[in-house]
């Protein structure tokens, strides 16, 4: 596990719209643009092995923007294909704010971040004191045939509190907005709610494609 102190100054990062990784998550990655590879190839030889995934800001008249607030994740699992791509697992460690993006002759970007604020991203699991499974079970039960979606309800009965609600925020089909959001909560109970929300708002039309990534 990676400590506090351990955390460096400056990560590459990967803007990748509707692509949310949280701490204590995985998230796997296809990796196979040219600067990518290179961003991974650097990333292997550090000792943190961190990339930080942010959202692109889709509100913004400046080209490139990015959300303020990121996760980083360490590379935990990479294959290689026989025609040179990556198929990588990121394991979320820790949330970080954006200070400024970094000069440098890297192909990808690279920002100064600061972690203060996020320092339970590095302790235990949450728990949702709160969280009442059954009424949320039923409603994402109508969402998923609202969808003609499937998943294994048994899995999800049995997940716990931290697992389903971080799951559940990084998989289903959100705009790059509400993932950031989710991302942004700052607790867990805070995310259950945001999640809720946004789930009865798509049962209301708010969108037809929510779909599984």
């Amino acid at each position: 596990m990676i400590q506090a102190a351990d955390l460096p100054d400056t990560v590459p990062v990967f803007p990748l719209p509707g692509a949310l990784l949280l701490p204590r998550s995985r998230l796997p990655l296809h990796i196979f643009e040219p600067r990518y590879l290179q961003m991974l190839e650097d990333t292997l030889k550090t000792p943190q092995r961190l990339i930080g995934m942010v959202q692109p800001c889709s509100r913004q008249l400046q080209e490139d923007a990015l959300h303020e607030i990121g996760c980083a994740g360490r590379v935990t699992q990479f294959s290689e294909t026989e025609d040179g791509r990556y198929l990588i697992t990121l394991s979320g460690v820790s949330r970080f704010r954006i200070e400024h993006e970094t000069d440098g002759f890297t192909p990808y970007r690279r920002c100064q971040i600061d972690w203060d604020g996020f320092s339970r991203d590095l302790g235990r699991v949450e728990a949702d004191a709160k969280f009442d499974r059954l009424e949320f079970l039923d409603l994402l039960e109508r969402f998923f045939l609202s969808r003609n979606l499937s998943t294994d309800w048994e899995a999800l009965k049995d997940a716990d509190d931290e697992l389903l609600i971080n799951s559940l925020s990084m998989m289903l089909d959100f705009d790059p907005e509400d993932k950031q959001a989710l991302l942004e909560a700052p607790g867990l109970a805070t995310r259950r709610e945001t999640l809720t929300t946004l789930i009865e708002f798509a049962l209301l039309g708010g969108s037809n494609e929510e779909v599984l990534q």
